[in-house]
């Protein structure tokens, strides 16, 4: 009897976990990962190079002599080091508040500025040669900016100190003299840029400073004669530099955005130009100086990509506006005559190729290409009766290079997914010309380069409708 129980018990055991088996299972919760948002607060630490360009007003006044003005415009290579911490408020408009500081070395150097009378292989009086140069700077700066995802777009203002060597040699007349500053000079300093992930904690930067360290001065007398002599150091920075940030970014992966197609747009920017120049008057004079025409510059371009997986190629077209000028320069002899020199660069467009290379939605990229553009020189001279009045205007092809960075624009959300925005450094060299006038019956022949570094901001239209490519 048990057994035949035990059987009965094992048979329905059996029955039951084969129906059991047999009905249908409920399905596990689907649990949707975690997206991942890109955060920048945090301490960051990075390195950094580019190049600056002076734009120092310059007067030497020698009694009986001479009051000289003109710009001196050292310019180089400059790199260093920076380090900084960043708070992010995801609550107002994701904006990131910062502080920063940074030192750089500086190959800054101007040593080609002569006024009076400069004839070539002679030290006769009167002349008189200036040189100047940086050898370092830096800044301790806050920064402000609004974060769309891994970009950062940001204005950065502050503290600025450097040193700088000013020499000028002078004869007027039994021997030459030195005149010498060589100070460590405190100012201010502001400017803008874009930084964005390159991949995990690191992000590249592109951006543009402005450093004013005052006025340096310095005076005395050489052999009874009073002199005094004053400049105002002023440098532009262009610059691009690579952070690591301490913060938990490393497995941040943004979509490929898709960059194919045509797009049209506009930008608004800074402009400054170092064109070296000289003036030659016939049998006694050679003086040689630098014209550094300074303003803002606006326009449009149109351009066309093609992708290939992430990286990007292109062409793109642009014209220029431009309110750059340089009406401070006055040289030999400016006291009662003198000759007084007006530079602007009145417009340029350039046809450049792009090649870039997209990490997520942001594009970064190089350029370069064709630059063609005017450059306008009114020269006034009271050296010879009767004084005379010159317009010199020459327009001339060269060549420009650059790089930048492109990301989406969606500002506060008024923009749509065919918006992008781009910050971008253009450095462009039309070469030089030389023209031949007479004053009074006096020939003279004035040559000038055309060499401008222009920093700016834009944006685009892209007409492909982007979606985001599929991995």
């Amino acid at each position: 009897m048990k057994k035949i129980l035990f059987s009965a018990a094992v048979l329905v055991a059996a029955a039951t976990t084969a129906q059991a088996a047999d009905l249908p299972r409920k399905a596990p919760v689907y649990k949707a990962p975690i997206l991942k948002v890109y955060d920048w607060t945090g301490f960051y630490i990075g390195v950094n190079a580019g190049g600056s360009v002076g734009r120092d007003r310059t007067r030497t006044t020698i009694v009986g002599a001479g009051n000289e003005q003109t710009h001196l415009s050292p310019a180089g290579a400059i790199g260093g080091g920076q380090v900084g911490y960043n708070w992010q408020f995801r609550n107002f408009y994701n904006l990131v508040l910062g502080l920063e500081a940074d030192i750089q070395g500086s190959g800054q150097r101007t040593n080609s500025t002569c006024i009076l009378t400069c004839v070539a292989g002679t030290s006769a009086p009167p002349f008189q040669t200036y040189n100047q140069k940086i050898d370092w700077f830096g800044t301790a700066r806050v920064r402000a900016g609004i974060a769309t995802g891994p970009v950062l777009s940001y204005v950065t203002g502050g503290f600025a100190y450097g040193n700088v060597t000013t020499t000028s040699v002078a004869n007027l007349g039994g021997g030459p003299f030195n005149i010498n500053a060589d100070q460590t000079r405190t100012g201010y300093t502001f400017g803008s840029g874009v930084e964005a992930q390159l991949g995990g904690n690191w992000t590249g930067k592109i951006e543009y400073l402005y450093v004013n360290l005052g006025t340096q001065r310095t005076s005395g007398a050489f052999l009874g004669t009073p002199y005094a002599a004053a400049s105002r150091i002023q440098d532009h920075i262009f610059r691009a530099g690579v952070n690591y940030g301490f913060g938990n970014n490393a497995g941040y992966v943004e979509p490929l955005r898709n960059w194919n197609g045509f797009y049209i747009g506009g930008n608004a920017g800074t402009v400054i130009g170092r064109d070296r120049s000289n003036l030659r008057f016939a049998g006694f004079t050679n003086p040689q100086f630098a014209l550094v025409p300074e303003g803002f510059s606006g326009g449009g371009q149109i351009g066309y990509n093609w992708q290939a997986s992430a990286w990007v190629f292109g062409v793109e077209g642009d014209f220029q506006g431009s309110t750059a000028k340089d009406n401070k320069a006055c040289i030999v002899n400016c006291v009662t005559s003198g000759t007084t020199l007006n530079q602007t660069l009145p417009w340029l467009a350039t046809g450049r190729g792009r090649i870039g290379y997209s990490v997520g939605s942001t594009l970064f990229y190089g350029t370069a290409g064709y630059a063609y553009g005017e450059t306008k020189t009114k020269v006034f001279t009271n050296n010879n009766s009767p004084p005379s009045y010159t317009e010199i205007s020459r327009q001339k092809g060269g060549y420009v290079v650059g790089a930048g960075i492109e990301s989406p624009l969606t500002f506060l959300g008024l923009f749509g997914p065919a918006w992008t925005m781009k910050t971008e450094y253009l450095y462009v060299d039309l070469g030089s010309t030389t023209s031949t006038v007479a004053t009074g019956g006096v020939p003279y022949s004035f040559t000038t380069q055309t060499r401008e570094h222009i920093f700016r901001g834009g944006i685009n239209y892209n007409f492909n409708a982007p979606v985001v490519a599929k991995y």
